[in-house]
Parts: C-alpha cells; sequence; structure tokens
C-alpha cells in the first residue's frame, strides 16, 4: 500500500474526508499532515518536507505548483530521491480526491511514482 503526507494546506477538508474514509470501512489510505509528526512541523520549509517524505516513504500530496517542482528538481539534482509528489488541483472535489487516493494506495506500486511530479487534474 502506498502511503501519503498531506501538505501544511491540507489539513483541513481533505483530512477530514480521509478520516472519515477510514472510518467507514473503506480501504485504508495511510496519511500523515505536516505539523503532526514532530519532525514535521507547521512552517518547515519545502526542501525539508521533501526529505522527510522520502525518508518515511511517503508520496507528496500538495497544491504548491510554484514552488514545490523546483525544489524537487534541486533535491534530485543532489542525488536524492522522492516517493513523488501528486500536485492537487484547487477546486478538486474532494470526495473524487478521496476515492482516487483510495485506488492510487492499493492498485500503484512504489515505483510508479518514484522521483516524480504529477498534476492531478
Amino acid at each position: 500500500m502506498l502511503r501519503f503526507l498531506l501538505d501544511e494546506h491540507l489539513r483541513g477538508p481533505l483530512w477530514s474526508a480521509i478520516l472519515r474514509h477510514n472510518e467507514r470501512g473503506g480501504l485504508p489510505i495511510d496519511a500523515e499532515r505536516v505539523g503532526d509528526p514532530s519532525d514535521l512541523p507547521l512552517g518547515i520549509d519545502d526542501a525539508t518536507i521533501l526529505i522527510w517524505a522520502e525518508r518515511e516513504g511517503r508520496i507528496l500530496l500538495t497544491e504548491d505548483v510554484h514552488t514545490m517542482p523546483g525544489h524537487l528538481r534541486q533535491q534530485l539534482l543532489a542525488g536524492k530521491h522522492s516517493r513523488g509528489i501528486l500536485v492537487i488541483s484547487i477546486g478538486f472535489s474532494i470526495k473524487e480526491l478521496v476515492i482516487w487516493l483510495e485506488l492510487v494506495a492499493h492498485a500503484g506500486e512504489p515505483s510508479d511514482n518514484l522521483d516524480t511530479l504529477i498534476y492531478v487534474p
């Protein structure tokens, strides 16, 4: 099963929807949020988020279309890797996103997103 890390901006409705989904007994979505682990506090810089996500084996979910691609590029140029970044479009239906995350988490392979940045509609 693939695991996710929600960027700071996705802590609200998406996080709540994932919790509801998991409580209702669907295939579980394993997600953490920036700000919850003690070594990943709110306000931490993007480069550190990417390093943490790689170390913990998590795909980053973000809305940060402006700076995250550059941070990923720098990480790869430094010889490091990423489990992947999924850039979520603002306005994407949260219900559809949770259904899609469930599918990705259980049908995907870790190598599917390795070192990639994918825009989700």
